[in-house]
């Protein structure tokens, strides 16, 4: 029923190590503290090296109230839906799945936070696995293709993951980042792999996105385009953050182009002091094409 099984023996020794970096070496205010215990289950490898290199509560205050903003699927709605359903589902993990600490801590509290419930659950108390003494629990997620096997090997009611097949880590990268509420129309993929460059003899950013994964449309000419919203943050090597920067570009491409196109490219004038730091990107659609992708980068 399963496969990738020594990849997923793997998964279940170390499943949220990426999520979980250690504390801040910075001795926390409260107010930043509190954020971290929830936070740090979602954050990018990147944004925890940038969390931890803040030298105050106030800069963490800022990066406290972009974090979630980043990741607000309707940011002109009071409500951050996505920091809502991600609190909800916290909640209900530690209150459902109690095997000895929290149940956030636990691999089906960890995957229920991050996926949300399972579209279809199955559980079989008898079975022919010597090396299981309890039951045997699957969680199914279509919309990811994904499916996982939970076991209490010792009959003592805490369940690990020992198999697992499909789409498990592109599936946890959507919540990391925020994409895994509100519209998805412009992308025809919920994860799309986004490349991006930068020159620091020009100061150029460059943005690049696989042409299968964009839902173009058509022009009263024929020619084929997106349009598209980008919202950078840049940060500089120590975490100090340089600037916002909001920007629109539409891709067009000739009827005769469009069934060759293979990537869609755009470019931008940024500088990074020293040709180092993080880029923050967010890319959105417009109008009825709406949807959203979010990749935070490295410069090194």
């Amino acid at each position: 029923m399963f496969l990738g099984v020594a990849l997923a023996t793997m998964v279940a020794g170390s499943l949220f190590l990426v999520s979980c970096s250690g504390l801040p070496k910075t001795k926390l205010d409260p107010e930043s503290q509190e954020f971290y215990d929830v936070a740090q289950m979602i954050m990018s490898r990147e944004e925890a090296k940038i969390f931890k290199l803040l030298p105050d509560a106030d800069s963490r205050k800022e990066f406290i109230k972009e974090f979630w903003e980043k990741r607000d699927p309707f940011p002109e709605t009071s409500r951050n839906e996505f920091k809502d359903e991600l609190m909800a589902r916290i909640i209900y993990a530690d209150q459902r799945f109690k095997e000895g600490g929290k149940g956030r801590n636990t691999d089906r509290g960890r995957i229920y936070i991050f996926m949300g419930p399972p579209d279809r659950f199955e559980e079989i108390f008898t079975h022919d696995d010597t090396s299981v003494r309890g039951s045997v629990i699957y969680w199914y997620y279509y919309n990811y293709n994904l499916g996982i096997e939970f076991v209490d090997e010792k009959g003592t009611g805490q369940y690990r993951i020992r198999r697992y097949e499909g789409d498990f880590f592109e599936a946890m990268d959507i919540l990391k980042l925020g994409g895994s509420f509100g519209p998805d129309n412009i992308f025809n993929k919920r994860v799309v792999k986004i490349q991006l460059d930068y020159d620091k003899e020009e100061k150029k950013v460059t943005v690049v996105l696989p042409a299968k994964d964009l839902n173009f449309s058509e022009d009263e000419e024929g020619a084929f385009y997106v349009d598209l919203d980008f919202v950078f943050y840049l940060y500089d090597r120590m975490g100090k953050k340089l600037g916002k920067y909001s920007e629109n570009r539409v891709f067009k491409a000739t009827i005769q182009e469009y069934p060759d196109l293979k990537e869609v490219p755009f470019y931008f004038e940024y500088e990074l002091p020293g040709g180092k730091g993080y880029i923050d990107v967010t890319i959105s659609g417009r109008g009825e094409k709406s949807g959203r992708i979010r990749r935070l980068f490295e410069i090194k």
